[in-house]
């Protein structure tokens, strides 16, 4: 990431904080059109292929340098239905999973509130994660390869991930899941790996230095008294990327 796009980006999503935050009048107007702050989204999350959840988000803030979009918690979402005794589709091997993906079932999203980060073309998004009361918890990087597709967000998870505290403190989180999956043909090669990591360590030198976006903007967030929790969205479109 350039210096130049990274201060336009921090100029842009601070200045989008204060307008979001400040005119519920103007986001009420647009959820009503549907387009801009309000805008309701699917986030749609894929393993190794496969359709693992799709969760209804909220638009934030959107410019060139990328778009804010805020999860709740209980939201009405899609989660696959995996096979009794199975609790998360990454720990089924692809080879033993449904050709055609497995079918959904309704769900709530059962983590707490989250505000995601997607800059545009980038390999990552970063999330303000937050507790009870909307207490600010810290930061969680997610690697992924991500398209969108109108209000479709398909994310492709690379496993690998990085935790940071509030106080910028980082440690990587699933480096065994993702080293036992390169170099298979439903995931990454073992150069595809060393650009995920790559990716992984751009991002922590962001968080050890204290720069957007981890520079305490957003941590205070606090979704539109006019917001409603999303509907459930009809069927998602592709159970399998």
């Amino acid at each position: 990431m350039s210096e130049d796009l990274a201060a336009g980006m921090i100029n842009r999503m601070k200045a989008g904080k204060r307008d979001v935050a400040s005119n519920d009048t103007r986001i009420h107007t647009s959820n009503r059109t549907s387009r801009g702050p309000g805008q309701i989204l699917h986030w749609n999350f894929f393993i190794g292929g496969h359709l693992s959840a799709s969760v209804p988000v909220r638009l934030v803030e959107r410019t060139a340098a990328g778009q804010l979009v805020w999860m709740e918690t209980g939201t009405p979402m899609w989660r696959t239905a995996l096979p009794f005794g199975t609790t998360h589709l990454r720990d089924i091997a692809p080879h033993e999973r449904p050709a055609e993906g497995y079918p959904v079932v309704a769900d709530r999203w059962p983590m707490g509130n989250a505000l995601f980060y997607q800059p545009t073309g980038a390999a990552h998004s970063v999330l303000w994660l937050f507790g009870r009361r909307q207490k600010f918890r810290g930061w969680y990087v997610n690697l992924e390869r991500r398209v969108h597709h109108g209000d479709d967000i398909d994310i492709a998870d690379h496993e690998l991930d990085i935790n940071v505290t509030p106080d910028r403190t980082w440690q990587w989180k699933d480096e065994q899941s993702f080293a036992d999956k390169t170099g298979h043909p439903a995931y990454w090669t073992a150069e595809e790996a060393v650009a995920i990591r790559t990716e992984g360590d751009t991002v922590a030198r962001l968080a050890e230095a204290g720069t957007f976006p981890f520079d305490g903007s957003w941590c205070d967030f606090r979704p539109p008294s006019a917001w409603t929790t999303p509907p459930r969205p009809p069927n998602p479109p592709r159970s399998l990327l």
